[in-house]
C-alpha cells in the first residue's frame, strides 16, 4: 500500500510540474490547481476558448404547480430528465431545496423575521427511475446497503445513486453513466414567506413573487464536480441551462407573469384584455393592458375557479413567476433587431399606489433597447421580459423583482441594470457564486451610456450607473476591501459589494477606454460568443480578451482583479518655463486614467486625458510636456469618472 500511495504521489506531482510549466510560460496570473487540471483535461484552453473537452450536463422540467393565496402554500410536481454529459460516472445526486434557508435552525446571512421560519420543504414524493425513495429511511445510517442513501443538510438533499452489497451493485443502482439520463419524480410543498423578501414572498394580500421555489438538480461541472454549497441568502445563480415546461394554477381574476413564452393566453384572457395584450407586443407605445379601473370590474381572466397559466422555456438557467389579483399591467415591446424586425414584450407589473412604476415598462423598454444596439450590442436573447414591484432589485431569466424608489432616476437605474443580467448570468452562464464580479459588475457597467427621459413626453434626460467611481474611492484602500478573485461565497457585507459591484464596473469602463470603445466592444462579444450558453470562469475572461485584443493584459487584470490596492493619484509637481511639464504621481496600485482640467488666467480651459495604460510598464510618474502660452491658474486632476481615495493632492493652483 505505502509502494502505491508512493507511485501515485509522484505521478500526481509529475503532471502538476508539466502543467505548472506551461502556465509559467503563457500567463503571468496565479491559477489555481484545480483550474490547471481543466486545462490539462481539455476543457478549457489557455486562448480562453471552450476546450476540445468541454461538456455540461443539463436538465429538463415539467412542473406542475398550485398556489392557494390564503395560506400561501405552495404545492408541486416534478418531473426532471437529468442528462450527464461529462465523462465521470455520476454516483450522487446533489438536490437544492431552496426554501429551505426558512427551514429552524439552518444557516442564514440575515436575520429573517421568526413568523416565516418552518420546518422547511415538505417532499412527500420522491423517486429516481421510478423506484421510490423513503427519504426517513434512507436517512438511517443503519439502512440496509440496497437502499439509496440520503442526506439532508443545509439547503441541500444528496442521494447515493449506486448502493452496494460487497461490490455487488444493487437491484437499485442508479449511477448515471456518461452520456446516460436520470429520471427524477418529486412532490412537494412549503409556505411562501410573508414578511422576509429573500428573492421571493408575498407582498401584502394576494400577491406573489415565486422564485428559488422548485426542488433543481445542482449543477455538475469539470472545476468543482458536484456545486454543494449552500444557500444562505447572499449568494445567487449557478444553474445548468435547462428546457422548463411549467403549468401554475392560481384562483380566478389571479393573474401570472413568468419566465418563458406563455402559451395559453387565449385560454385564460377574456377577449378585451387578450387583445391589449396581443397589441403590446407589436407596440412601440406602452399599452395599459389591466387598469385600476379594470380590476375594480373584474372579468379579466375567464370565469372558472381556477385558472391553469402554461409557459415554455428554452435553454434557460432557471424559472420564476409572480401572480396577483390587485396588481397594474403595462406592456409594450422593444425592437432588438431591426434587420430582423425581432421584438421582446416588455410588461410592468405593479401596485397601484406605487409613486415610480408608472414609467418602469418604458424605462424596461428603453434598457433592452439599448443593451440589444448599443451595449454589448448583441440582440437581446428572450422575447419577453416582466418587472415586477416587489423589493430589492434581483434578476431571474425573463423576470426582475424590484422595489419601488422614491426617484424616477434609481427606478431606472435599478431597471435597467437587472435587466443587463440577462446576459451576465443567463446569456452567460456564470458561476456567481463564486465569481459574483463576473455578473454583477458587468450589470452595474454596461448600462453606463443608457440614457432615459423621467416622462414619455419631457425630453429632459438623465443617465444611470453614475455613481460607480464615488462608491469605489469610499470603500477602496480599506481593510474590509478584498481582491474580486477571493470566491465570492467568502465575503460578507461591504466587501462583498464592492468586490462584486462597484470594484469591477469600474475595471470594465477602464479597460473599455484604454482599448477603444470599438476595440472593446469587438472583443467582448467575441468573448460572449465563445462562452454563451457555456459556464465561464475569471481566466476565460481574461485569456479571452488577451487572445482578442492580441495583448497580454496581465498588467491590468492582477491589481485589479487579484491584489489589493487602492486609486490614487496626485499632482506631484508643476513646473513652467518654454513649455510646462506636469508631473503625475500614482500613489495608490490601481491603474487608473489620467484626466487634467487646466483653467488658464483668461478664463479658458483646456482638457489632457491619457488612458491607464501610461501605468502597464510599472511607472510610478507620468509627466505631461505642453508648450500652452498661457499663464495657468489651476490645475485639476481627475473627475466624476475615475475614482480617487484622496482628492486634497489633486489640486495645483498658480501662486499669485
Amino acid at each position: 500500500m505505502r509502494k502505491t500511495w508512493r507511485k501515485n504521489i509522484y505521478s500526481c506531482l509529475i503532471v502538476w510540474m508539466a502543467g505548472a510549466s506551461v502556465y509559467a510560460q503563457t500567463t503571468d496570473l496565479y491559477v489555481p490547481l484545480e483550474i490547471q487540471r481543466a486545462y490539462q483535461r481539455g476543457t478549457r484552453t489557455i486562448t480562453g476558448k471552450p476546450g476540445p473537452n468541454y461538456w455540461q450536463n443539463r436538465s429538463d422540467y415539467t412542473i406542475s404547480a398550485e398556489l392557494n393565496p390564503a395560506t400561501r402554500t405552495l404545492r408541486g410536481q416534478e418531473t426532471v430528465v437529468y442528462t450527464n454529459n461529462s465523462p465521470d460516472t455520476l454516483r450522487q445526486l446533489v438536490i437544492r431545496l431552496y426554501p429551505d434557508i426558512f427551514k429552524k435552525g439552518n444557516a442564514r446571512d440575515k436575520a429573517v423575521n421568526p413568523d416565516d421560519i418552518n420546518n422547511g420543504v415538505n417532499i412527500s414524493q420522491l423517486s429516481i427511475n421510478g423506484t421510490s425513495i423513503d427519504l426517513e429511511k434512507a436517512s438511517n445510517k443503519l439502512v440496509a446497503a440496497n437502499t439509496h442513501r440520503v442526506s439532508r443538510a443545509g439547503t441541500n438533499l444528496s442521494i447515493s445513486l449506486n448502493s452496494t452489497i460487497q461490490g455487488i451493485p444493487s437491484p437499485m443502482n442508479a449511477s448515471i453513466l456518461p452520456k446516460g439520463t436520470l429520471r427524477l419524480q418529486v412532490t412537494w410543498d412549503y409556505v411562501i414567506p410573508k414578511e422576509t423578501h429573500i428573492r421571493e414572498g408575498a407582498y401584502g394580500e394576494n400577491t406573489f413573487f415565486v422564485a428559488y421555489w422548485y426542488p433543481q438538480i445542482a449543477v455538475y461541472d469539470d472545476i468543482d464536480d458536484w456545486d454543494t454549497m449552500d444557500y444562505t441568502g447572499t449568494q445567487e445563480f449557478y444553474n445548468d441551462f435547462s428546457n422548463f415546461n411549467v403549468e401554475v394554477k392560481v384562483p380566478n381574476g389571479f393573474l401570472v407573469w413568468a419566465t418563458g413564452v406563455w402559451q395559453n393566453a387565449k385560454e385564460v384572457l377574456t377577449p378585451n384584455y387578450l387583445n391589449r395584450y396581443q397589441t403590446a407586443t407589436q407596440s412601440a407605445e406602452v399599452v395599459h393592458v389591466v387598469t385600476e379601473e379594470d380590476l375594480k370590474k373584474g372579468g379579466i381572466t375567464v370565469n372558472k375557479p381556477q385558472n391553469s397559466w402554461r409557459y415554455q422555456a428554452t435553454d434557460v438557467p432557471d424559472f420564476a413567476f409572480a401572480t396577483s389579483n390587485r396588481y397594474l399591467w403595462d406592456a409594450t415591446s422593444a425592437i432588438t433587431n431591426a434587420e430582423k424586425g425581432s421584438r421582446t414584450t416588455v410588461g410592468a407589473v405593479y401596485d397601484p399606489t406605487t409613486k415610480d412604476f408608472y414609467e418602469v415598462a418604458r424605462y424596461g423598454q428603453k434598457s433592452i433597447e439599448f443593451l440589444s444596439t448599443q451595449m454589448p450590442g448583441i440582440p437581446f436573447p428572450y422575447p419577453n421580459l416582466t418587472v415586477f414591484n416587489g423589493s430589492g432589485g434581483m434578476e431571474f431569466p425573463m423576470m426582475v423583482n424590484d422595489g419601488s424608489f422614491p426617484s424616477p432616476e434609481q427606478a431606472a437605474e435599478v431597471t435597467a441594470h437587472e435587466i443587463a443580467h440577462t446576459y451576465f448570468p443567463f446569456y452567460m452562464g456564470i458561476n456567481e457564486r463564486k465569481y459574483a464580479w463576473m455578473d454583477e459588475g458587468w450589470a452595474q457597467f454596461l448600462p453606463n451610456e443608457a440614457t432615459f427621459t423621467t416622462t414619455a413626453s419631457t425630453t429632459d434626460t438623465f443617465t444611470v450607473q453614475n455613481m460607480n467611481a464615488p462608491y469605489l474611492a469610499y470603500f477602496a484602500g480599506k481593510e474590509m476591501e478584498m481582491p474580486m478573485m477571493i470566491p465570492s461565497n467568502l465575503l460578507h457585507g461591504g466587501a462583498y459589494a464592492f468586490a462584486t459591484y462597484f470594484r469591477p464596473a469600474m475595471a470594465y469602463a477602464t479597460l473599455q477606454e484604454l482599448l477603444g470603445k470599438e476595440k472593446f466592444k469587438t472583443v467582448l462579444q467575441e468573448y460572449m460568443h465563445r462562452w454563451h450558453g457555456k459556464h465561464p470562469i475569471p481566466y476565460d475572461f481574461f485569456f479571452s480578451f488577451n487572445d482578442v485584443a492580441k495583448e497580454d493584459l496581465s498588467w491590468f487584470w492582477k491589481p485589479w482583479f487579484f491584489e489589493s490596492g487602492y486609486p490614487d493619484l496626485a499632482i506631484k509637481e508643476v513646473s513652467a518655463g518654454k513649455q510646462t511639464n506636469i508631473t503625475i504621481l500614482r500613489k495608490g496600485r490601481l491603474p487608473v486614467p489620467i484626466r487634467l482640467k487646466i483653467t488658464f488666467a483668461d478664463g479658458t480651459q483646456e482638457l489632457l486625458s491619457e488612458t491607464a495604460r501610461v501605468w502597464s510598464a510599472g511607472a510610478k510618474e507620468f509627466v505631461f510636456t505642453k508648450k500652452f502660452g498661457k499663464t495657468i491658474q489651476q490645475i485639476k486632476l481627475g473627475d466624476a469618472t475615475v475614482a480617487d481615495v484622496n482628492l486634497k493632492d489633486n489640486v495645483y493652483e498658480e501662486k499669485k
